[in-house]
């Protein structure tokens, strides 16, 4: 086995899957930044590629800028909107093509998403060799994907360090003495 500090690692980040899951579970957003380095840890970053649907709003784009700023790549794709207003967005299979185009060039693929319906993904990443590591939030992700995993990283259990609290009520208040 390659040393840590020599593996080449792709990180895949399904930004949505994340956003709703820490939404969700903590009413909380997550900095992905800091994803991005839990993920890498003292390994060597080959790509780091985050997946976004776009929805034309004025928050968005400074949202891309700053995970750019953190090194990540951007993917984005517009948000579908069907007949009868239904709305869809999501990245699986471009997050799919893309892992299968790097994998040879990786001993390491860690999939940021809880999604079950990437178990068969990492099944195949196994077998042509790579690690296969997903980081997600346990209560939120898929026991088909952690079956497949060499690594599963609970986020939820790190969620102090990645996690933005975006709530004034619940920022920590620095220790004061009161009389």
């Amino acid at each position: 086995m390659i040393s840590t500090d020599n593996q080449r690692v792709g990180v895949f980040i399904d930004i949505q899957n994340m956003y709703y899951s820490a939404k969700a579970l903590f009413g909380q957003k997550v900095d992905f930044g800091k994803v991005l380095e839990r993920a890498v840890g003292e390994r060597r970053l080959i790509r780091g590629i985050a997946y976004v649907i776009r929805a034309e709003n004025e928050q968005e784009q400074p949202f891309f800028e700053s995970l750019k700023k953190r090194g990540l790549e951007i993917r984005a794709k517009a948000l579908q909107t069907f007949y009868g207003g239904n709305k869809k967005g999501d990245w699986d299979v471009g997050i799919a093509m893309d892992v299968m185009r790097l994998a040879a060039k990786l001993d390491v693929v860690v999939l940021v998403s809880g999604d079950g319906d990437f178990a068969d993904l990492l099944k195949h990443v196994k077998a042509l060799g790579c690690r296969a590591e997903v980081m997600a939030f346990g209560p939120s992700s898929s026991s088909l994907l952690r079956a497949e995993t060499d690594e599963f990283i609970d986020l939820a259990e790190l969620k102090e360090d990645i996690l933005i609290n975006t709530n004034p009520l619940r920022r920590r208040r620095p220790n004061t003495v009161r009389r």
